[in-house]
């Protein structure tokens, strides 16, 4: 079990450390061209993914935060029982890592730090963060495991 905590804390380090440097190097809302198809931006994100509720009046802010926290408690709960399972527990450690980091930036900027600004021929790939990458690759991970374990099944 400690090894997968470990695992979710070093997400949190890695993402939170991350931001703190995006949000020092940058103004709010400045953009650093990195490759023709990614930029390094600072932006804030009052929604859940793909902005989802952005334009909401300040109450998902909460929401978001009581979501990710129950998630989070169900999450260590899956863990307890699932630590010898090495795919399932490092996804759920990814999850549990990226929410955390989330949450910490809801608590104290009232909105998520997002950076990573993916583009092609003028579309723009929501920006994202670390804490959303492990998120996604966690979910990845879950869904692998599921597949493996649906192959395995009689």
């Amino acid at each position: 079990m400690r090894r997968w905590l470990a695992l979710a804390a070093l997400v949190v380090v890695l993402d939170q450390a991350s931001k703190a440097w995006i949000t020092a190097a940058f103004r709010l809302n400045e953009n650093l061209a990195v490759a023709p198809f990614f930029d390094l931006v600072w932006v804030y994100n009052v929604g859940a993914a793909f902005s989802f509720l952005a334009g909401a009046s300040g109450w998902q802010r909460w929401f978001f935060i009581a979501l990710a926290l129950g998630i989070s408690l169900w999450i260590v709960a899956m863990l307890r029982q699932h630590a010898a399972d090495r795919l399932l527990a490092t996804s759920l450690a990814l999850i549990l890592g990226g929410a955390v980091g989330n949450v910490i930036d809801r608590v104290s900027h009232g909105a998520v730090v997002d950076f990573l600004d993916f583009h092609y021929a003028g579309y723009h790939f929501p920006a994202f963060n670390l804490a959303d990458s492990a998120i996604s690759l966690g979910v990845a991970l879950m869904l692998w495991h599921s597949l493996r374990a649906g192959r395995a099944a009689p």
